[in-house]
């Protein structure tokens, strides 16, 4: 098997990210089983960048550091015994005297007072009593046998419009919901599924209108319109679609450059900078092109931005095989696969997750984390309803299958 090569600005970026989000992580190591399949390498890959990176900039702030976990370790160690002392006080005054163990029925009670404080799972740890004591409790408060029929169906596809819905992080609407559910196996009617996500006012988002940001030249030179609005691909790497789209954050502008692969509608290469210029365009196709391994005869198509017209982006698509297909100025027709992405990802990430993001660091990383998604989990309507690398797939398989018929 070939082995795969990255370049420098992949390896930096990755540790960056890495290094951004260790904070929401309970090691290091976690932090890398979780960012490394994103980035589309092994966690050992990950870390191995990740301690070159730290021996060549700060190598005597590794026992510091590792210090510095402990002391972080033991801060949440302490806080969590605080925690329980509270929970037995509380506890004691609750019950009453006595040293008898109190009845269930008690215990649940008092889970129930003071679980959004301390949370279900550390009061059972203090408390004689399991979980799943508890939870079974609950369920039977709720008499399910009592109940008609259709609420004990309710209760069951809410659980999984809710986990559905959870899974997007909140993005799926009803229709894709119902999808994902007839996928996963489950028989439903669609009013269903929109009539519980009204009852529980689950919503996914909606996507609003955006603003121009190309800044062409007329007299600079550009190469013809070779997709004439038809967003069609037979095949992979037939073509790509690029654009760019803007976030306002308080530290200023940020700019999200995106290259798609027309067929599945997969993201192939993508660059966040606060600077709107050739180097973030030139940064995505990179990664495009060394993720597809070097493919030939390629058309990539994008709007007129000087960005994409610059000498140095079209001298690397022409040395990588790649041809170039230059639409209309601020027609949004002529480049309208590559704004539904950028739009997509105004209403997924960028207007849904914050209402203020700080900076190029938060928004890299909540869009590296929203385009693993889009690529490999997220529903698309327009190749039926599943993700783009799974209809990639199907496409290779058969290719496979065809070739062994033959």
């Amino acid at each position: 098997m070939k082995t795969r090569n990255y370049t420098p600005e992949i390896k930096d970026r990755a540790v960056r990210m890495l290094i951004e989000a260790l904070s929401d992580y309970p090691s290091t190591w976690s932090a890398i089983q979780a960012i490394a399949p994103k980035i589309g390498c092994t966690p050992e890959t990950l870390r191995s960048w990740h301690k070159k990176h730290i021996d060549q900039t700060i190598p005597a702030s590794v026992q510091a550091q590792s210090d510095k976990e402990r002391i972080k370790e033991l801060e949440r160690e302490n806080r969590e015994l605080k925690q329980a002392n509270e929970i037995i006080r509380k506890a004691a005054a609750f019950f009453g005297p006595g040293g008898a163990r109190p009845p269930t029925e008690i215990m649940v009670d008092f889970i129930d007072v003071n679980k959004q404080e301390y949370g279900i799972e550390l009061i059972c740890r203090v408390l004689p009593i399991a979980p799943s004591t508890y939870h079974r409790a609950k369920d039977l408060e709720e008499c399910p046998d009592k109940r008609s029929l259709r609420s004990q169906h309710d209760d069951y596809y809410i659980s999984e419009i809710k986990r559905i819905w959870q899974d997007s992080k909140c993005r799926y609407g009803a229709r894709k919901v119902w999808q994902q559910m007839k996928a996963d196996g489950l028989k439903v009617a669609r009013c269903t599924v929109e009539r519980l996500m009204k009852q529980y006012e689950l919503q996914g988002g909606w996507r609003g209108k955006g603003k121009i940001t190309t800044n062409s030249r007329d007299d600079q030179k550009r190469a013809d319109d070779l997709v004439n609005r038809n967003f069609n691909a037979q095949r992979p790497n037939q073509l790509w679609v690029a654009d760019f789209t803007y976030i306002k954050t308080m530290s200023g502008w940020v700019y999200t450059a995106f290259i798609i692969d027309v067929f599945a509608r997969a993201i192939m290469g993508w660059k966040v900078s606060n600077r709107m210029n050739t180097d973030m365009v030139m940064a995505a196709l990179n990664q495009a092109i060394t993720d597809r391994n070097n493919p030939k005869a390629v058309i990539h198509h994008s709007d007129r931005g000087v960005q994409y017209l610059s000498i140095r982006y079209t001298d690397k698509m022409a040395d990588s095989g790649v041809i170039a297909s230059v639409g209309t100025t601020g027609d949004s027709y002529d480049n309208a696969l590559a704004e539904t992405v950028n739009g997509l990802y105004k209403t997924e990430v960028i207007d849904y997750l914050k209402q203020q993001w700080q900076g190029v660091n938060d928004v890299e990383l909540a869009t590296l984390e929203w385009v693993d998604w889009f690529n490999k989990t997220r529903l698309h309507s327009t190749i039926g309803y599943v993700s783009p690398f799974e209809f990639e797939k199907r496409y290779y398989d058969n290719l496979t299958l065809s070739g062994m018929a033959a």
